[in-house]
This record gives structure tokens, sequence and C-alpha cells, in this order.
């Protein structure tokens, strides 16, 4: 299925796939990173964890009618995807409070959003992913108006259903970075992955840490959280 190596980033390689141009391989890679890059490491067994988890989310996703890239998992490390063109924002949706906006704005941890509270960074690693306001998103990228409001509407669509998707296994979603691409067509779906890399997740019943978290402030095994979460989605099917 793969053919040419398109694109490597921190978590995945982007292949053109070998029998349809308007379809790719995503490759998930063992690599965490954290800090915009700045803390690195890797981990046996982290691609397969990160791919068959995210394939868990965007299944659910469609059957709840959400248009996105996902065709199909390939194998435990990749899945098939519809060609898209990125658009460089990253969408932050928060139901509580934690990680950057505690820093930046001195709000509490665990405070609870009402409503929820949806933030936008312009995608670009040598600036650090700033955050930005719709004015600036129209003005750095290539989306209207109108795209811009579908992209933020879509954003909490799927917030309502992953919360529900989460729910289920024990985990209470408090925040997750989302990104939108363009297809052949134009049409805006939505892209990239979702999953503990991209998710910020607590266990429902003592409140510990179940995502990038455990890497981040070296809070223990990632790859035992990571088992964890894919062990839960799987008991659920």
């Amino acid at each position: 299925m793969r053919g040419k190596l398109l694109y490597e980033g921190k978590a995945k390689q982007v292949f053109q796939s070998a029998e349809n141009e308007q379809e790719l391989v995503l490759s998930y890679k063992n690599d965490a990173t954290a800090f915009n890059g700045k803390k690195k490491a890797s981990f046996e067994g982290k691609g397969r964890y990160n791919n068959l988890i995210s394939t868990h989310i965007f299944e659910y996703l469609q059957e709840q009618g959400i248009s996105s890239h996902f065709i199909k998992p390939l194998s435990e490390t990749e899945q098939l995807v519809k060609k898209t063109t990125i658009v460089p924002l990253e969408v932050v949706v928060r139901n509580v409070a934690a990680g950057s906006i505690t820093r930046r704005l001195g709000i509490p941890e665990k405070t609870v959003f009402q409503p929820v509270l949806t933030e936008l960074y312009y995608k670009d690693d040598s600036l650090d992913d700033p955050i930005i306001n719709d004015a600036h998103a129209l003005l750095l990228t290539d989306v209207n108006e109108e795209e811009l409001a579908f992209i933020k509407q879509a954003a909490l669509e799927v917030n309502q259903h992953l919360q529900t998707f989460f729910d289920r296994v024990g985990l209470q979603l408090v925040d997750f970075k989302l990104e939108f691409g363009r297809d052949q067509d134009g049409s805006i779906l939505l892209s990239d992955e979702i999953s503990p890399d991209t998710c910020r997740l607590w266990d429902k019943e003592n409140g510990g840490k179940m995502d990038k978290d455990v890497f981040r402030e070296d809070l223990g095994s990632l790859i035992d959280v990571y088992d964890a979460i894919l062990n839960r989605l799987e008991a659920a099917k």
C-alpha cells in the first residue's frame, strides 16, 4: 500500500498510497514529544497504541455522522486516509481547565468551562504554535468566515461525541486538539489523529492522568497508560 514518503512529523510518517493518488498511508511512530518538541523520547509499541486508539475513535465518529479523512486501518501501526491539505490551524476544545491555560490565564486546574471553551492556534513550529483569534485565522490561512465557523462548530460536535465515547470507559475528556484539511474537492474534513497524544483524559474514579501528560510530567509509564486505554476500548466494543 505504501508509496513515496511525503512527510515525516513528530509522531507519524505520511506516505502516498501506491494504489490511489487521492489516498495516504499514515504510519504511527514510537516517538513521543512534548513542549513543541523540546522534550523527546521513544517508547516501544507507542505507534501501535496511537494507531489502534485513533482507529477506534474515528470509527466511532463515523458512526455518529462526522466526516473525516479516515478510511480504514491497514495494520497495527498504519491506517489509510483520504489525502487532505491540512489547514494550518489547531483547534483546542477545553471542557475543564488544565495545562497551558492554567499558566497563561491563572485559571485554577479542574475549573469546569460553561460554556465549553474553544481556542485557535496557528500551526507553525517556528513560532511555537501561537494562540490566535478569528481575525488572525482569516489573515494567516486560506479559510473564509463560513469555513472557519464550520470548523469551530464541527469541533464542538466532535466534543459532544467524544465525551460520550470516553465516558463509557470511565474517562473524563478534559480537552483535546483537532486539525482539519481540504480534500480534492475543497471540502473541509476532520484530519490528522485523535489519540491520548492529542487528548487530555482523566480517570473518572481516581482522577489519574491517562494521556501524554504522563510523559510530560514524568508521572509513570506512558505505555502502561495507553495499554489501559486500549483495553478499556476493546472491552466496550
